[in-house]
């Protein structure tokens, strides 16, 4: 029951967000969450994609350096203190968060956010522990946000 990420790491100037989802929409292959963060003339970019591994294959294929990633993805309660609760536990145990990302799937209900750290199979054990529930890959990339409003 493994989630993965694929991160990218990218000059900050324009163009270069377009050329990676130019490979990925010829390819067929859905984005299902992405983060972009940047630090001066660098950065990365976050990627869980419905084919992490064709994924994977087609940037690397394009030119595109690109590292999978094994991630954790929570699921928890929307709910204030719900992140809390669980970065509580990370912290007691010791447990360093490389970097991290979230978002609700239905308001005042369910929200996911997806861990990346050192030892994700020991994390996961503690979190299991702990009674957190985490998805599996397919579940993340399943996923449909309740829309509650029209656009």
């Amino acid at each position: 029951m493994k989630a993965y990420q694929l991160t990218i790491p990218a000059k900050n100037q324009p163009g270069v967000l377009a050329k990676v989802t130019s490979i990925l929409a010829r390819e067929k292959i859905n984005i299902r969450a992405t983060t972009i963060s940047s630090f001066g003339e660098h950065g990365f970019f976050n990627l869980i994609v419905d084919d992490v591994e064709r994924a994977e294959r087609v940037l690397k294929k394009g030119g595109i350096e690109v590292q999978r990633k094994e991630v954790i993805a929570v699921l928890m309660k929307d709910q204030p203190g719900g992140l809390d609760r669980l970065v509580q536990v990370l912290a007691a145990a010791g447990v360093n968060i490389e970097n991290a990302y979230g978002f609700v799937i239905e308001s005042r209900i369910d929200a996911v956010f997806v861990l990346d750290v050192k030892n994700p199979a020991e994390v996961k054990e503690l979190l299991k522990k702990e009674k957190f529930a985490t998805l599996s890959a397919e579940a993340l990339c399943e996923i449909e946000p309740f829309h509650y409003m029209k656009y």
